[in-house]
């Protein structure tokens, strides 16, 4: 048989071929959107930022908690063309109520699939090296975003007590790091031991689909279908003042590793 006239060879040259030139649409699509509108909100920011704090009356960092999670959810417009968001048991998540997020780390834009969640009040633990970047240090420090290395464990347990006290929640990537190959790392303390010792709830989160928009070292976006899901929260004054957090994490962790496993497994179906 010819194999240039099977059509099933024809039909998988077309899909190839149809396949690339998303991607391509895509790249030129969203690059260009996302940096007008990042662009258009540096331009804006000094008289929204001053027209929120007068007509609104919220606190400085409150309201720029607010901007970021708008800024997030322009992201997932300019974004929905080419993928698809899926927001999974967010009634899970009671709006207003203090709680520790910790979430699995897949991709640079992670951070921006937050604005999924159905609050806004988030102020982001992270490491030291997003403070050092000048075009987002401003304003993370504005937010009243925390530096989990730059400061020390007193103070970041207060700063984090001070958001529980104003309706606020605190989020982790408590890996740390952007995992390589999509499997969970290791998980560091912190945030299990504030939500112990400040005794707030705390929601494990499952993102899945970040790794193929745009996994580390890659600097095309592919299309792609993103979840988030909201896993059952867990109440923490049960859990010992000095060992708790520990157990906490090893929980979480198992918890989150078998959620992602059965979401991976959906995905095949």
């Amino acid at each position: 048989m010819n194999r240039s006239a099977d059509p099933h060879t024809h039909l998988r040259g077309w899909r190839r071929f149809k396949d690339s030139a998303t991607v391509v649409l895509m790249n030129l699509w969203c690059y260009p959107a996302l940096f007008l509108w990042t662009l258009l909100g540096l331009l804006l920011f000094p008289v929204v930022f001053g027209l929120g704090l007068v007509l609104l009356r919220m606190p400085a960092d409150r309201l720029m908690r607010l901007l970021v999670w708008i800024y997030g959810r322009g992201w997932v417009v300019l974004m929905s063309p080419f993928v698809r968001f899926k927001r999974e048991h967010m009634q899970r998540i009671a709006p207003g109520q203090p709680c520790v997020f910790v979430v699995n780390h897949l991709s640079f834009f992670d951070t921006y699939c937050m604005a999924l969640l159905p609050g806004y009040d988030i102020t982001f633990a992270v490491r030291s090296w997003p403070f050092k970047m000048f075009w987002y240090s401003a304003f993370m420090r504005l937010a009243r975003y925390l530096d989990v290395e730059g400061s020390t464990w007193e103070e970041t347990l207060s700063n984090s007590r001070s958001t529980f006290a104003a309706g606020g929640t605190v989020l982790f990537f408590p890996e740390g790091h952007r995992s390589r190959d999509g499997e969970l790392q290791r998980f560091y303390t912190g945030a299990f031991k504030i939500a112990v010792e400040a005794q707030v709830p705390l929601v494990p989160l499952c993102i899945e689909g970040t790794d193929r928009l745009l996994p580390p070292g890659r600097k095309w976006f592919r299309p792609c279908t993103i979840r988030l899901r909201a896993l059952e929260p867990i109440r923490t004054e049960t859990y010992s003042a000095t060992d708790g957090h520990i157990v906490l994490r090893k929980q979480v962790k198992a918890r989150i590793a078998q959620t992602l496993a059965a979401m991976r497994a959906e995905n095949t179906q």
